[in-house]
């Protein structure tokens, strides 16, 4: 596969010897021009899965931009954008347009602290209140609750707790401490109840295990060895970008860039374009050892709290997926019969989701820019191709 190869190449900056200094923009159609000579030797219709995507942008009501990407056997196989970065602009969304990742940046800070604990920088075991003195829980829990805890949603708050407070503005900081106002769902490390402000508590683990400030150690740990260069953790490296897409509400009226959830980066902060995204996730697959050892990726992707509400928010979709899980920043799930790692996101005016066989090393990446959630279904479509099971409507286009 030339393009395959030529992304591996372009996107990993020790992948290659003979790597360009700069990337060139891609356009969409090169993004997909080759995949005729190759059809024969992918499990991937990719010309049938395009089309459902073209579909999906010009028929949902709510849609306005979208940005595609696929692995398939460890190769960057598709990338590709829809639609528009403003809504009536005729900007078009090309695989170099920046989007929000929002809680897919969780997966981050589950990935970083498992390869800090690698270097012995930290220890995932260890007590909150080791590295942290903001995080503060009910009944001074925060002396018991593990770093892996904070992680993985297990300190028995209850869900989103005082994420109202962080959308008013107030500091994450102060927010924390008043985190122990509240009462236990239950003991620390044996319920899971999602979170954001507490989750970012692992920016003062990452900040203490390595004297930079979050953002720089993901910058030196992560995304610059990987080559993201569009990549970041901020307000500014968003709307600095020069090609970004705006977020808009379901009925598409463009709405203003918020700072609240950049002031929690670890819980929703990074931006990139969708072949950084892509990159991410072919790392996530192992291929990147150098960076990202196997060691430190089954230590961020190990199954260890049931998530029963999640069979919920998927009902539409539980004939083929279930047995939800959470790891350090990332989900699993089974996806007829076969294990499945990811992670879904969603900030005002922008939602995200990744998801991969990591044994296949194949996966799907996507960026939107508009409060629908309507693109969830094209990871399952995917899959569906991929696995060569019964097509199944997951889009609802028809």
């Amino acid at each position: 596969m030339r393009i395959a190869i030529s992304f591996a190449c372009l996107m990993a900056l020790s992948a290659c010897s003979d790597a360009p200094a700069t990337e060139p923009e891609l356009t969409n159609e090169a993004a997909v021009e080759d995949h005729d000579e190759a059809d024969h030797e992918r499990r991937v219709d990719y010309a049938a899965f395009d089309a459902r995507l073209t579909r999906l942008v010009e028929e949902a009501p709510a849609m306005v931009g979208l940005a595609v990407g696929v692995v398939e056997d460890g190769e960057i196989t598709f990338l590709k954008g829809y639609g528009e970065t403003v809504r009536g602009s005729g900007e078009e969304v090309t695989p170099d347009t920046v989007f929000r990742w929002a809680s897919v940046s969780k997966g981050v800070a589950g990935t970083l602290a498992a390869k800090l604990q690698a270097e012995g920088k930290i220890n995932l075991n260890d007590p909150i209140a080791r590295y942290s003195r903001n995080l503060l829980l009910p009944d001074g829990a925060q002396v018991s609750a593990s770093v892996r805890d904070v992680l993985s949603h297990r300190l028995g708050l209850w869900r989103n707790a005082y994420d109202d407070r962080l959308e008013d503005g107030k500091d994450p900081d102060l927010i924390r401490q008043d985190l122990g106002e509240l009462v236990l769902i239950c003991p620390p490390g044996t319920c899971w109840s999602y979170q954001n402000v507490a989750f970012d508590a692992v920016t003062d683990v990452v900040e203490k295990g390595t004297g930079q400030t979050y953002q720089e150690a993901v910058g030196s740990e992560l995304f610059a060895p990987l080559g993201m260069r569009s990549a970041s953790l901020t307000r500014e490296g968003l709307v600095e970008s020069g090609n970004w897409a705006r977020p808009h509400s379901a009925g598409r009226r463009e709405l203003e860039v918020k700072q609240p959830y950049y002031s929690v980066p670890a819980a929703g902060g990074v931006n990139s374009d969708i072949k950084d995204l892509t990159v991410w996730l072919q790392a996530q697959m192992g291929l990147m050892p150098e960076i990202l050892s196997p060691d430190v990726l089954d230590v961020a992707h190990e199954a260890l709290v049931r998530t029963p509400n999640e069979n919920r928010r998927l009902r539409k979709y539980r004939e083929r997926v279930g047995d939800p899980h959470y790891g350090l920043g990332w989900r699993t799930y089974d996806y007829e019969g076969h294990r499945i790692i990811g992670h879904r996101g969603g900030v005002d005016g922008y939602r995200s989701l990744i998801l991969f066989d990591p044994e296949l090393k194949s996966g799907v990446v996507a960026l939107w820019n508009s409060n629908t959630g309507r693109p969830t279904g094209l990871q399952f479509e995917f899959l569906d191709l991929l696995y060569g099971l019964e097509f199944r409507d997951w889009l609802e286009l028809d």
